[in-house]
């Protein structure tokens, strides 16, 4: 028998025995034809009683607590919603092209000792989450291992990890709970950008924070027809636009599972342009832009319902929070030598050593 009948041969029992089993967890893709996001432990599920243990009684309390009550499931934490969407998308995919592996695939990665293992598994297999792979570090950062999980987005509760990925060239955010719990769609995955140092470079923020409003109007006018430099997620929307594609090219664009937003600060009239522009000359496009011309993001997120919302300025995240909506701190650009328009953080910056 020649290999490609018998390739074509195993291929078709190995879906049939897919079909039989409905309940059989399908095979996670290969990292370099996935769409990788890493979790942290403390993003995925809500550590905050374990964490406190771990910094006021130190890591041997903290070890065995954990064991002690491995057999109890941690609740979610704020990016549980986001990687449950994720799922749903994979399944929808699974459904129009069986054999692909350009899937997403959710990493735990985690500085966590090896012996919280088994509670994150008990974890993960009480919630019925799909999660194979694990990197968990014993203290030691995590970050060393990311790109090779092929990892295109980075999620965790610690900001030093955080800005530590985006210094390696990997797109990564902060994730912070929110004020109050708002239901989000199971079905359809939404993901809100921030576009000045989110999407695009902080190209035209330095010059609104170096010269007023009026220069920063002049500079987009001037230059409107020149595309801005990229920004550390436009990756990630390019993977987004990707597996939006393969809904699209079956005749579900109506009813795709993937919807992005813009939600950006700018004028429209005055300084949208470049930012449509921009994205056009890159390919890429969102479901919808809304140009808030300065007005808080807060009430439009809280209309929109996203799994997250990405921005650079602690201002729109802090505001997005309060109102229920999941928000990721990006920590690029110009911006963040400013200090949020509260005055504060909302959470204080943890130790190297915090646990993820």
């Amino acid at each position: 028998m020649n290999k490609p009948l018998m390739r074509e041969m195993q291929t078709f029992w190995e879906r049939k025995e897919n079909q039989s089993s409905p309940s059989k967890k399908p095979k996670p893709p290969k990292p370099q034809n996935a769409i990788t996001i890493a979790v942290s432990s403390r993003a995925l599920f809500n550590m905050d009683q374990e964490q406190d243990i771990y910094e006021q009684q130190g890591m041997e309390d903290y070890l065995n607590y954990q064991i002690q009550h491995e057999n109890e499931p941690f609740t979610p934490g704020p990016a549980f919603p986001f990687v449950k969407a994720v799922e749903a998308v994979n399944a929808r995919l699974r459904d129009l092209y069986p054999d692909s592996e350009e899937l997403f695939d959710v990493v735990l990665m985690t500085s966590n000792h090896a012996h919280v293992g088994l509670r994150l598994i008990n974890s993960i297999n009480h919630h019925q989450l799909f999660i194979e792979r694990f990197c968990m570090t014993g203290g030691n950062s995590p970050i060393g291992y990311l790109k090779a999980y092929h990892t295109n987005l980075y999620l965790s509760a610690d900001s030093l990890k955080v800005r530590e990925a985006i210094e390696e060239g990997i797109a990564a955010a902060t994730v912070f709970s929110q004020g109050k719990i708002t239901e989000v769609s199971e079905t359809q995955l939404r993901v809100a950008f921030d576009g000045d140092a989110v999407l695009f470079s902080d190209e035209s923020e330095r010059i609104y924070k170096a010269h007023g409003l009026d220069k920063f109007f002049e500079h987009e006018k001037a230059h409107e027809n020149k595309p801005l430099d990229h920004g550390p997620l436009k990756g990630f929307l390019e993977a987004l636009g990707r597996l939006q594609q393969k809904f699209y090219a079956k005749g579900q664009r109506l009813d795709c599972p993937i919807r992005t937003y813009l939600v950006t600060a700018r004028s429209a009239a005055s300084s949208g342009t470049r930012a449509l522009k921009t994205l056009r000359s890159w390919g890429l496009e969102t479901d919808e832009a809304l140009f808030l011309a300065g007005a808080p993001k807060g009430p439009m997120l809280e209309k929109i319902r996203p799994h997250i919302f990405f921005d650079d300025q602690m201002f729109h995240v802090e505001g997005a929070a309060e109102l229920g909506t999941v928000a990721a701190h990006v920590p690029y650009g110009i911006g963040q030598r400013f200090p949020s328009k509260t005055g504060k953080e909302v959470k204080k910056d943890f130790s190297a050593k915090q646990l993820v």
